[in-house]
């Protein structure tokens, strides 16, 4: 079993700067403006449901300070960058930090008695296992964690401490040292295995404790909030080179996003996560696909005005090329067809008749337009389709059919299977 590293997240050294972040309106000019709010707003609401909302009053706010703290830092480019053995280091750090909050493992009801967790940690990372063997703690404590979900008894007391630097024997007095115990251990003997086998300086077991007491003195209450912050940034950053979210036409403007986390952490205003999500989806698709679009419709308006053009009610058009005398299928039918698929510019996206092999299809399987239009046709004939985009992929692309695009099909039904 490979890298089963518990290690939360990273935050670097220095307390939070301490500033009051406001909920309050933003001033949205322009679709470009309120696709950036909207984009921290569904962030921020989702770390308000997921994290925020757990907390009273007082600690949500000071989660929130230390979040945007970070998202400033990352963006700023002022995160401290560290090595592979120092970063696993401090963010073993981070992750018992959480679990004085949330229990061991996120377990609320293990405590953490760090004393004898670190001392588990170091046994494992010198290899030493004449307290309990790496296989047995992983085996003893993935059991008891499955057992726990059904007790909801809270074992031990919170026991803060420092690192140890030495290998040592300890007694395991209950339920809750063993556990502990195991779970240093058995992330000490996979940190010793997949991070410290690679140290050349013959000083990587010393960088990593010390790491681990350095990331103890951080100021930060909220840990995950601190990663997720700086990971966050740094990427807005590097991407607001290439336009926001990788969309060229769109320019970031960082303090509507900051805004938008805040309002959303704090649950603030009347535009709903759900709507937010898709004004940004609706908005980006119409820059990067609405001259797709507006040629479909184009097309469709032109192409329904032809002599022996048949439009339904759904907006599916179709044309009889040839008239068969056989059976209709049915939407549950299973069919036998020759197909040439092109979009309006001509360009040929799939042919069963270039490949010379007919295909076999359920009726309810297919693009709304084939389900509505191959039950128009009699066994035997031969038509030609012109699909909408909301009547084939919509949205989505499809091999060389890129969304939004309407479709135009001959198809030939050779005969109904079932």
């Amino acid at each position: 079993m490979k890298k089963i590293i518990i290690l939360a997240l990273s935050a670097i050294t220095m307390v939070s700067c301490g500033n009051t972040y406001k909920a309050q309106d933003a001033v949205l000019i322009d679709q470009n403006d309120s696709i950036n709010y909207a984009l921290g707003l569904v962030n921020g609401m989702s770390l308000h449901m997921q994290q925020i909302s757990k907390l009273d009053e007082k600690e949500a706010d000071a989660a929130v300070t230390e979040f945007m703290d970070a998202l400033q830092r990352g963006w700023d480019g002022k995160v401290e960058e560290r090595g592979e053995i120092d970063g696993v280091g401090h963010n073993i750090s981070q992750a018992v930090k959480e679990f004085e909050k949330n229990g061991l493992a996120g377990n609320k009801s293990w405590t953490i008695n760090e004393k004898i967790f670190f001392q588990g940690l170091v046994n494992g990372v010198y290899g030493d296992t004449t307290v309990m063997k790496s296989d047995a703690a992983r085996q003893y404590f993935q059991e008891a964690y499955m057992q726990s979900r059904e007790d909801s008894t809270v074992l031990g007391k919170l026991v803060k401490a420092k690192c140890p630097n030495k290998a040592k024997t300890i007694s395991l007095s209950n339920k809750i040292d063993s556990l502990n115990y195991a779970f240093g251990l058995l992330n000490g003997s996979e940190i010793a295995m997949y991070v410290l086998a690679n140290d050349t300086t013959g000083k990587g077991n010393e960088t990593f404790i010390k790491a681990i007491n350095a990331g103890l003195k951080s100021g930060y209450d909220y840990p995950q909030l601190v990663q997720m912050g700086e990971n966050i940034g740094k990427t807005i950053k590097a991407q607001s080179e290439e336009g926001l979210i990788g969309v060229a036409e769109l320019s970031t403007n960082f303090e509507l996003i900051k805004q938008g986390f805040i309002n959303g952490m704090k649950n603030y205003g009347e535009w709903p996560m759900e709507a937010a999500n898709g004004y940004i989806q609706t908005a980006i698709d119409n820059i990067k696909y609405g001259e797709t679009k507006a040629q479909g419709e184009e097309f469709l308006a032109a192409n329904k005005l032809r002599e022996g053009v048949i439009t339904t009610e759904s907006g599916l058009q179709y044309e009889v090329i040839k008239q068969g005398k056989g059976p209709k299928p049915t939407a549950d039918s299973k069919v036998k067809v020759h197909y040439h698929g092109t979009l309006i510019d001509g360009t040929v996206f799939d042919s069963s008749v270039d490949r010379g092999e007919p295909i076999e299809f359920s009726l309810n399987q297919v693009i709304k337009g084939w389900t509505e239009g191959v039950q128009l046709m009699p066994v035997g004939s031969k038509y030609k389709f012109y699909i909408p985009q909301d009547l084939g992929y919509g949205s989505r692309a499809a091999g060389q059919i890129p969304p939004y695009s309407t479709l135009i099909f001959e198809v030939e039904l050779l005969g109904i299977v079932k």
